[in-house]
């Protein structure tokens, strides 16, 4: 005897307004598409830097603080160029929708186990490499009468900031997701091994 199908039930507004809220994680598309025309932007500041470097390199005989200088400064461009990725990639794949991407051979490792503590610990990680081009700069150019002592201490004091803040975070994110995978293979190995003792028995 055929089933009659059942009618579909009408959403309730309280489900609306959910799924309403739901597709509001697009509006956040806009800004990571900003933040791509910010990697155009630092693209260009790189090969401008590039550029000068090479002119200063073959056409003059510039002090070796000078190139070093020039270089960190490339460095630190590509830093926070990487930084960008990783907040684009990770920041739309966890927030906003699926990047689809599975299998193909230029897939980021870290973004198979990405959310929002990793991103938050590689961020963080990310920012001290970005601090200690900045801290190494001001470390060449400490014999500078515009760099004081108290600039220096300062922006170590900063740095140092910083360095904490990711170790926090990274304990932090250790001890969330420590126990859940122990705790689920232990209930999991429990099992097998009473029964393999039951059928040794």
């Amino acid at each position: 005897m055929p089933v009659a199908d059942t009618p579909a039930q009408p959403q309730t507004p309280l489900k609306r307004v959910g799924y309403f809220m739901f597709l509001s994680r697009w509006i956040q598309v806009p800004l990571y598409l900003g933040l791509i025309v910010a990697q155009v932007v630092y693209v260009w500041r790189f090969m401008v830097e590039l550029l000068h470097l090479v002119q200063l390199g073959f056409g003059g005989t510039p002090a070796e603080t000078t190139v070093m200088l020039i270089v960190l400064g490339l460095v630190d461009v590509v830093m926070i160029s990487n930084l960008l990725i990783m907040v684009i990639i990770g920041g739309y794949e966890t927030f906003v929708s699926r990047l689809r991407i599975e299998g193909h051979p230029d897939q980021p490792q870290w973004l198979s186990h990405v959310n929002a503590n990793v991103l938050k610990v590689k961020l963080a990680m990310a920012i001290i490499g970005i601090s200690s081009i900045h801290l190494l700069q001001i470390f060449i150019n400490a014999a500078r009468p515009t760099i004081t002592d108290r600039e220096l201490i300062w922006k170590t004091l900063i740095h140092l900031t910083f360095v904490v803040s990711a170790l926090a975070l990274a304990l932090i994110d250790r001890i969330m997701a420590g126990g859940r995978p122990q705790q689920g293979a232990g209930s999991t190995e429990r099992p097998a091994q009473m029964q393999q003792e039951r059928m040794a028995a």
